[in-house]
């Protein structure tokens, strides 16, 4: 018989459920099936990042003054005690020495950063390499690029609040940035400072410390939901696998299994976080001293975030105009403001320009491996090295100094780098995947190569094949795109290979008209491999293998 608790317990429950129908939603929600892939986890890594950053900033706002009153500082950090500096350093180093657990948290809260936007990189990248970011998540692919985007404001308007020498330097190196845009730059300057670098008036750092706390972290919150929605509605993207299709998803139920593993995932993240916010030093503000306008530390770098900026602000010639009494500075314009203008619309808009060039108009729910669309991967390896170049440039002073370069020469070689390396690194990728796919078909129509040599009558020496196994062989079908259920191939007209992206449309038929039409013909060539694949079954007609019964 029921006790009084348990019949007042499923009163209560009825009572919720007849108003807002929501027994029939938690239980659709607890039979809600999570893939099993480990490349998941990527996204939850920068999601339980973004929890321990506002369970730690909350901590932090207790004690942070964000003042730009001059202050004598009397802590207990010794070599600085009696010098002037601003409210806002003076309470990052006592919340360093003097509160209990301070510079735990404040570490806790460093690295928590640098792994919050190093996840979301990351995360991007298997989506874009596994072709996850295709109709209907386009809009999802676009909220995750507004959040990459803003993680890397909100981390580097994070390490400029403590006023020190440091942060000071990027702060000046930013105002710098803002001005250089023609018309509109000194404006903007002014009106995000709140005078002349560096400020008299003491608005920017509150201004900074409100946009650092309330506004970007209120629209990452709220576009981490949308984001999460939009997947929870669409449901999980997968692998080609067994029992696989367009339209289901295998896995794990989300009660209790993925509960129970998420959770545990969030521990080792938070354990994670903390292990090297206990052991890893990161941002020894006391080191650097108080900002001074007059002066630069040795060897000076932001986060690693900020680093392609920090390399293409150092490896852009020194080139300047001057019309009408107006100097325009190119050298830090182009590499400052239009250069990653033109990578972030890049990342926008590539998506539909995907699907525009070849005609993709499909649902897809099955992920590609990187080797099966050679094109797109080697994009992103382009992409992908034009980065690591201009990440590398940052460091330019410090790779010479340690190394025992010429700082010149080693701006001029990367300078040539960046202009060839990512062409280089585009055909090795491209004719890397192509290798990958090509052994895969042989793998698919020929077996595996035994290794085994037998000599036939005619004299000839030949190596046998084994036949795939029956399941192995269907999933290696699938990932090629050859056998994909409720999934059309693309046409592979004009010789093009299908890489199973699938419209469902007919090839076009004759010379495309329009300029717009052309222009997509040749994408569409340039996007797609030509090659015959093999299409003999396992050792048909094939002099030079012999299939093992």
């Amino acid at each position: 018989m029921a006790s009084m608790g348990e019949t007042a317990a499923r009163q209560g429950l009825r009572y919720v459920d007849d108003r807002f129908g929501s027994a029939s939603f938690l239980r659709r929600s607890f039979n809600k099936v999570f893939p099993d892939h480990w490349s998941f986890l990527l996204g939850e890594i920068a999601l339980y990042s973004f929890v321990i950053l506002l369970l730690t900033g909350t901590y932090l706002t207790l004690f942070f003054h964000a003042s730009t009153e001059v202050v004598t500082y009397n802590g207990s950090y010794a070599p600085l005690r009696g010098v002037q500096m601003t409210d806002a350093y003076a309470s990052t180093l006592h919340m360093s020495f003097d509160v209990r657990g301070g510079l735990l948290m404040r570490q806790i809260h460093h690295w928590a950063a640098v792994l919050f936007v190093m996840s979301i990189a990351v995360h991007m990248m298997r989506v874009f390499f596994t072709g996850a970011f295709r109709k209907p998540r386009t809009i999802n692919w676009h909220i995750g690029v507004t959040l990459f985007i803003l993680a890397t404001l909100e981390g580097f308007a994070g390490y400029s609040l403590p006023d020190d020498l440091l942060s000071g330097t990027g702060l000046r190196i930013a105002y710098s940035v803002m001005e250089s845009i023609p018309v509109v730059g000194t404006y903007l300057a002014y009106f995000v400072f709140g005078s002349d670098f560096p400020s008299t008036s003491g608005d920017f750092i509150p201004r900074l410390f409100i946009i650092h706390v309330l506004l970007v972290p209120g629209i990452l919150l709220a576009l981490i939901s949308a984001h999460m929605m939009i997947i929870w509605h669409q449901k999980h993207t997968d692998f080609p696998g067994p029992g696989k299709t367009e339209h289901n998803v295998v896995g794990s139920p989300f009660f209790p299994t993925f509960v129970i593993k998420t959770n545990g995932f969030l521990f080792l993240v938070f354990g994670v976080c903390a292990f090297l916010g206990a052991f890893a030093q990161i941002n020894p503000v006391w080191l650097y001293g108080p900002y001074n306008a007059s002066q630069v530390s040795a060897g000076s770098q932001p986060d690693w975030y900020i680093f392609f900026l920090e390399g293409s602000l150092r490896l852009m010639p020194n080139l300047e105009s001057n019309f009408w009494g107006h100097t325009i500075s190119w050298n830090i314009f182009v590499p400052g403001v239009i250069l990653p203008g033109i990578m972030f619309n890049l990342l926008y808009v590539y998506p539909s320009l995907e699907a525009w060039i070849t005609k993709d108009k499909a649902y897809h729910n099955l992920l590609q491996r990187p080797r099966d669309v050679p094109t797109r991967t080697a994009l992103g390896v382009f992409g992908l090295t034009f980065y690591a170049i201009l990440y590398l440039g940052g460091q330019n002073d410090v790779l010479a100094n340690t190394f025992h370069w010429s700082l010149q020469s080693t701006t001029w070689v990367m300078r040539v780098l960046i202009i060839i390396g990512p062409f280089i690194a585009y055909y090795v990728t491209k004719r890397w995947a192509l290798g990958l796919r090509h052994k895969d078909e042989e793998r698919l129509h020929h077996g595996e190569e035994t290794g085994i040599i037998r000599r036939l009558p005619s004299g000839e020496y030949i190596e046998v094949h084994e036949p795939l196994p029956a399941q192995r062989q269907a999933i290696l079908a699938m990932q090629l795109g050859h056998d994909l259920p409720d999934h059309a191939e693309l046409p592979s007209g004009n010789g093009h290979h299908s890489n199973g992206q699938g419209n469902g449309q007919a090839p076009g038929i004759g010379r495309p008209v329009g300029a717009m039409a052309r222009a997509r013909e040749a994408l569409e060539g340039f996007f797609f491999e030509r090659h015959d694949s093999p299409k003999s079954g396992p050792g048909d007609d094939d002099p030079k293998t012999l299939t093992r019964p």
